[in-house]
């Protein structure tokens, strides 16, 4: 499986973006996807996840929303409302076959990943 993630940019303070991830593969719609997010010295951290339903991180819920399109193989991350300590690079990533026993915050769970989107907010 390989993912693909578009979308990033710079954007100020306040505006939007939308990220996307393509994956390829047959079985897109069993996948957990997931996305995280690394600042310049930080770790990465949990931001979004799809499968049978969705999880948001408190840092962004409220303005961060996670979908996908079954169809086009790809999920998505909504960005609204961006603030400076959105900066990062953000990275998709992708479980093979749901389970809703599995804690999907953690990268661990994640069997593939992109190669991650820069996004860079400004004041």
């Amino acid at each position: 499986v390989q993912l693909q993630a578009s979308g990033g940019g710079l954007v100020q303070a306040g505006g939007s973006l939308r990220l996307s991830c393509a994956a390829s593969g047959r079985t897109f719609s069993n996948y957990a996807m997931g996305w995280f997010r690394q600042a310049p010295g930080k770790e990465r951290d949990f931001v979004a996840w799809s499968g049978g339903s969705t999880y948001i991180a408190d840092s962004v819920k409220g303005r961060f929303t996670i979908s996908r399109d079954n169809a086009k193989n790809t999920a998505y991350l909504q960005m609204n409302s961006l603030k400076l300590e959105d900066t990062a690079v953000y990275y998709c990533a992708a479980a093979r076959a749901y389970s809703r026993y599995s804690d999907y915050t953690s990268s661990g769970q994640y069997d593939y990943w992109g190669q991650g989107t820069l996004v860079t907010v400004s004041s």
